[in-house]
């Protein structure tokens, strides 16, 4: 991924509208939110609780923003990310099913190999971003927004009911796990105290079953939201305020929550969906063409091919691009102007 300055912009066409601000945006609920494993936790350490995604969520703790972005930039921090729509694909026929939504190659994936990638339709607009692992269990581990939980299983089940009415053999699972990610630059160093796995042997984007921290059938894998190194744990959810107490127990961690980590991944340059990218948004115009597998560009056997592809060689009216600016920040939908004084384009959300 490219990195980003202090706002991601959009610069093409300004007939263009803002990406909606609707989903995975912080919210004013009045319907029951859900709470993840860890919500008394949170409150415990002094964590303000917000609405996210139909979610109740630690949008901050004691320490101030800032402190906490630094913080995890120089040691690490572990954040609560249970919310996230957690799937098995299973089934001989699970490659067939995940690339009849994705744009990525799936069948190239090494065991416990995982990639970014995306559900699309058939205008070439971005469903959501997603994280699919290729494990050795014999299933595709899945990860996706919280904000497009109902829809993404909807699409997914969907397309499971059509295979297997024309006798394919596909399945999905919804897993009942917390998911936490541990982040930062000495994650793997306070990670390693509690595995017996070589980490070393974990490189970016691979995935493993484990015991972490005495607590089996962990799934760790080497990614995470914020540019820094670090792993996501989807851990049984009984288990979950345990091994989040044990690696709280190392000083260099401390919590963080959702406002860190929409800090972090906005420096970093990664994409939050339904801000940044949206239905409306094909894969190209949100500078995520390396998303697209080399195979299945060649194929055009995903949907949207027809319009994403011609839009690889092509010129699209607009595109997400990185801003760094001086002085006061920019303001979200601020618009971008040519020297010449025209519109060219608006800052993001």
């Amino acid at each position: 991924m490219w990195r980003a300055g202090s706002m991601v912009a959009w610069v093409g066409s300004c007939l263009q509208a803002p990406p909606s601000t609707l989903s995975r945006s912080l919210i004013c609920a009045q319907d029951v939110l859900r709470r993840t494993p860890l919500y008394d936790l949170h409150l415990a350490y002094g964590g303000k609780m917000v609405a996210f995604a139909g979610w109740s969520l630690p949008v901050q703790y004691r320490d101030s923003h800032i402190d906490s972005h630094l913080h995890t930039r120089q040691h690490c921090s572990l954040f609560d990310v249970s919310h996230m729509l957690q799937t098995k694909i299973f089934g001989c026929d699970r490659v067939k099913l995940m690339e009849s939504l994705v744009v990525g190659d799936i069948a190239e994936l090494r065991p416990n190999q995982g990639t970014l990638s995306l559900f699309t339709n058939e205008a070439g607009g971005i469903i959501d971003d997603l994280i699919v692992i290729n494990t050795s269990e014999e299933h595709l581990y899945v990860v996706s927004n919280a904000g497009c939980w109902d829809k993404d299983l909807a699409l997914m089940q969907d397309k499971v009911k059509e295979l297997q009415n024309t006798g394919s053999d596909v399945g999905l699972e919804v897993v009942d796990n917390a998911l936490l990610a541990l982040q930062g630059p000495t994650a793997a160093q306070v990670l390693q105290d509690g595995v017996t796995d070589d980490l070393r042997k974990l490189p970016f984007m691979t995935s493993a079953m484990m015991e972490v921290f005495g607590v089996s059938g962990c799934r760790v894998t080497r990614c995470g939201y914020t540019g820094e190194d670090g792993v996501e744990i989807s851990v049984p959810a009984a288990e979950a305020v345990h091994l989040a107490m044990a690696l709280l127990e190392n000083p260099e961690v401390k919590l963080a929550g959702l406002a860190t980590r929409d800090s972090l991944r906005l420096e970093a340059g990664l994409c939050l969906y339904g801000n940044d990218i949206d239905e409306h948004t094909t894969p190209v115009e949100g500078s995520l063409s390396w998303t697209l597998g080399k195979r299945r560009r060649a194929a055009m056997d995903f949907p949207g091919a027809e319009v994403i592809v011609p839009q690889l060689n092509g010129k699209v009216q607009r595109r997400r691009v990185g801003l760094m600016c001086e002085g006061p920040p920019m303001r979200a939908h601020s618009p971008i102007l040519s020297t010449e004084g025209t519109m060219i384009g608006f800052t993001g959300p």
